[in-house]
């Protein structure tokens, strides 16, 4: 399995436990049919679409599969239904010593090659946002930002507005690694990760950038506007140590910010690179500030 967070493998492995199981659900059915032995309740009641476990563990998941696609959840809600029911009206067929009915079975195979297919898709889904998402802080990685980059050039011309791009290191990171060791180390990103995302607007895309850096855009009227607004991600994260247990001294960071404005027409390549030299800039002048470089 890829390298995914522990959640994320956790929800994989129960995902296939739950489609594994509702074959195992399938095999009772068989034995309904060769020995005419009952299948069960979570087969035989009106129900039995709520209570199989798949059924149930769907319905725990329903926000992740909806994040996803609410047309598929939906289908895979009716596929699921359909299956129980047409397997339902075969068993009690079969225990009521008649034959089950041919129409009955094509529904139910249907269904159930329909079940997988979806279930397949979902988790390919799963897999792919899980690989462009930083399993440490959530946030996501480069690979998509390429796109939400040319997305944000086409809104800020529609809107009138600027686009700018930060590049955030932490000060002095080393220091806190070696210091607290790497496990305090990973909790001070995700700790700083959140500081950062609760000083942004909803339409400012924060990636992790690699290591102990991170990428924003900005989306503002006028450079002052920018610079305010950097100014203040920078003492966000100076006003927000992290807490460790109840004697220790929290952790404090700073952070240095390289800011740009991006130009009409300009490859994200460049705009990164200016924006890594005002960062550069920022750094040798001081840190624990923002510094703005155009082109």
């Amino acid at each position: 399995m890829p390298n995914l967070s522990g959640e994320t493998r956790h929800f994989i492995i129960e995902l296939d436990a739950a489609v594994e199981a509702h074959l195992d659900w399938t095999r009772r059915v068989m034995r309904c049919a060769v020995l005419h032995a009952s299948p069960g309740d979570d087969v035989l009641s009106s129900q039995a679409h709520q209570l199989c476990r798949f059924g149930r563990w769907i319905g725990s998941q329903r926000p992740h599969f909806e994040k996803l696609s609410v047309l598929k959840t939906r289908q895979l809600d009716a596929v699921h239904q359909t299956m129980h029911d047409a397997i339902r009206a075969m068993c009690a067929n079969i225990m009521d010593g008649r034959p089950g009915a041919l129409a009955d079975l094509e529904v139910f195979e249907q269904s159930q090659s329909e079940l997988i297919g979806l279930m397949a898709w979902f988790k390919t889904q799963f897999l792919a946002e899980a690989m462009c998402n930083d399993p440490l802080t959530g946030l996501p990685l480069r690979y998509g930002i390429e796109d939400e980059f040319l997305q944000a050039q086409k809104v800020v011309r529609r809107e009138q507005m600027q686009l700018y791009v930060a590049m955030i290191d932490v000060d002095h990171f080393k220091d806190i690694n070696d210091q607290y060791g790497h496990a305090i180390g990973d909790k001070a990103l995700q700790h700083l990760s959140r500081s950062l995302s609760s000083a942004l607007r909803p339409n400012e895309p924060l990636y992790r950038f690699g290591g102990e850096e991170f990428l924003l855009m900005m989306q503002c009227p006028s450079p002052e506007a920018a610079t305010i607004a950097a100014k203040r991600i920078v003492e966000q994260v100076r006003n927000s140590p992290m807490p460790l247990d109840y004697f220790a001294e929290p952790v404090r960071m700073t952070i240095t910010l390289g800011l740009t404005q991006v130009q009409n027409g300009e490859f994200l390549d460049d705009v990164v690179a200016r924006a890594d030299r005002a960062l550069y800039v920022g750094k040798h002048s001081g840190r624990d500030r923002c510094v703005m470089l155009n082109g």
